[in-house]
């Protein structure tokens, strides 16, 4: 079988599956792409062969070579272009006054096209950028919209954690989210609290959320009502990880019992043990 390896595109492009059969190549190496409509560079995220007749259908093209120190020199030097790029394109944007931002911009590898990577509220009439843009840099322009998630990816910087934004860091795709994974874990509803660099739910909340889920299927749910030894009451608060149920049982008295609580001992077996 023909071996095919996930492949990102560019800096700030997505993952997709590349024909390598004559290329070696390691996780993390730099590879040049043959494409529909031209050539590309990516790194490789997984060298884990996968058999093309599966991936047939989602293989975006093929691996050419592993990159060269000339192929390198091109990629900075796109690099820097690019980003002397950006300017250009702000400049035009403000003299159009378009309600957009400009992000990012990329160059492919053979500098036939150039992507300038944008965010705003609502849809964009860009028709008349693109033309100045072509003007200006007589390449094949792209504009592409994306969102604040998308934004966070290629912007970077780090989270509460002290770590390196997931997304900008590993993450190949982004995973469904919703306020119930806090609700799950027992997290307060609080939007500084549960909230990422891009103002959405972090993507941490989608880790642990089937294990938190698991463990909170044999624990009382906050206001409802319990019996313990102690008497009757209503759940207050719960830890899932440490199992603490806190039971509000009247006249201001809060017990703090593991949950499932031990059944009483009776007095004979205490005279046993």
């Amino acid at each position: 079988m023909d071996k095919v390896i996930e492949v990102r595109v560019g800096d700030y492009r997505s993952v997709g599956f590349f024909d390598a059969k004559d290329v070696e190549c390691d996780r993390g190496d730099y590879v040049i792409l043959e494409v529909e409509k031209g050539t590309e560079f990516g790194e490789v995220i997984s060298e884990k062969g996968h058999e093309a007749k599966r991936k047939a259908d989602n293989i975006l093209g093929k691996v050419v070579r592993s990159v060269t120190v000339g192929d390198l020199n091109q990629i900075e030097n796109n690099r820097i272009k690019a980003q002397d790029a950006i300017s250009t394109c702000v400049r035009k944007v403000n003299e159009r006054r378009v309600d957009m931002q400009i992000v990012k911009s990329e160059y492919t590898f053979d500098c036939s096209k150039i992507i300038f990577f944008f965010t705003a509220d609502g849809r964009v009439d860009f028709r008349g950028l693109v033309k100045d843009l072509a003007k200006i840099f007589r390449v094949r322009i792209e504009l592409r919209q994306i969102g604040v998630r998308d934004k966070a990816k290629i912007v970077g910087g780090y989270g509460v954690c002290g770590r390196a934004v997931c997304c900008s860091s590993y993450m190949k795709s982004f995973h469904p989210l919703s306020i119930k994974m806090a609700k799950e874990q027992a997290l307060p509803l609080n939007p500084s609290r549960i909230s990422g660099t891009c103002g959405r739910i972090k993507c941490c909340m989608a880790y642990e959320f089937l294990v938190y889920k698991e463990m909170a299927r044999s624990l009382p749910r906050v206001g409802e009502k319990v019996s313990i030894p102690e008497g009757k009451g209503h759940v207050r608060e719960v830890d899932i990880l440490k199992r603490f149920v806190y039971i509000d049982i009247g006249e201001g008295k809060v017990i703090k019992v593991v949950y499932p609580p031990k059944p009483p001992v009776s007095a004979k077996k205490q005279a046993e043990q």
